[in-house]
């Protein structure tokens, strides 16, 4: 399966998509404390960064 650089970038985005639903699922679901709010911050920067790749992808 030959990869070129759009199918990098929506791999990218999937994952970074996962991985920032699973960090906010951590921070309701976890953590009830101060800590949670960070876990769902940093939840939220993932979705920002994947959404960068996403409009990335048609341009690179």
């Amino acid at each position: 399966m030959a990869m070129n650089k759009n199918t990098v970038l929506a791999w990218a985005t999937t994952i970074m998509i996962l991985v920032g639903l699973g960090l906010i699922g951590l921070g309701a679901f976890r953590y009830d404390d101060v800590a949670g709010w960070g876990f769902a911050a940093v939840g939220v920067g993932f979705f920002a960064i994947a959404w960068v790749f996403n409009a990335l992808k048609g341009r690179v």
